[in-house]
């Protein structure tokens, strides 16, 4: 009998760290990872491509059901002009339904003996049954200045307040949706990092993902 996959499902808002600790842990135990962000990020792409218009749902859910996992690696997904437009596509309930399979299907067999995927409803939507559920946080403010300082260390121009105002502006369309807000699940570790180091959030996730896997082996 083969046993599923282990999942660790990491959700929280944009700049929260999640996507470095999913990176680390997926590292850490040699599970796959899935940045489903990216996702968003690809179909917006392919609308602006094509139409230019993110906010058109039939454009956008067309574009979401040709997206798949090679296009992920696209450098151009990464610009700011494609992120504020993922924000915009993923508020769409038929982007959404269109993705979904794809995370499933990742979650379910992925090409490693476990799996961590990052998004912003991957505990409540994608894998409610995931084996480890952290919520990553931090307050705005300090998301922003993380954010300013990413955009500089990349060579690119940020000034804080816009910066802000697009944390803010992303956060009221990602929990204010009506289709898989983002939002803690009921049974998620939330874990704060306005004053935690990088290297601290990963310790105290890892331990509880190292915990949950042993005890799941034991169980088999």
């Amino acid at each position: 009998m083969i046993s599923p996959p282990f999942v660790v499902a990491i959700d929280g808002p944009a700049a929260s760290g999640k996507g470095t600790l999913a990176r680390r842990l997926a590292e850490r135990f040699g599970f796959a990872h899935l940045d489903t962000g990216a996702l968003y990020r690809a179909t917006a792409f392919l609308v602006l491509e094509e139409t230019g218009d993110p906010m058109h749902p039939v454009a956008a859910e067309a574009a979401a059901r040709r997206v798949n996992l090679k296009l992920l690696a696209d450098p151009r997904l990464r610009g700011d002009r494609i992120a504020a437009a993922a924000s915009v596509v993923a508020a769409i309930p038929g982007v959404r339904r269109a993705l979904l399979g794809l995370q499933r299907d990742f979650a379910e067999h992925p090409p490693a003996r476990g799996a961590v995927l990052d998004g912003r409803d991957i505990g409540t939507v994608v894998c409610p049954g995931a084996d480890v559920k952290l919520f990553i946080t931090a307050g705005v403010d300090v998301r922003a200045a993380r954010r300013v300082q990413e955009l500089c260390e990349q060579g690119s121009a940020a000034i804080y307040e816009n910066v802000l105002q697009d944390l803010n502006e992303r956060d009221a369309r990602d929990s204010g949706r009506r289709a898989a807000p983002l939002m803690a699940a009921a049974d998620a570790e939330v874990i704060d990092t306005t004053a935690l180091d990088a290297d601290a959030v990963f310790e105290r996730a890892a331990d509880l993902v190292a915990r949950s896997l042993k005890e799941k082996e034991w169980q088999q």
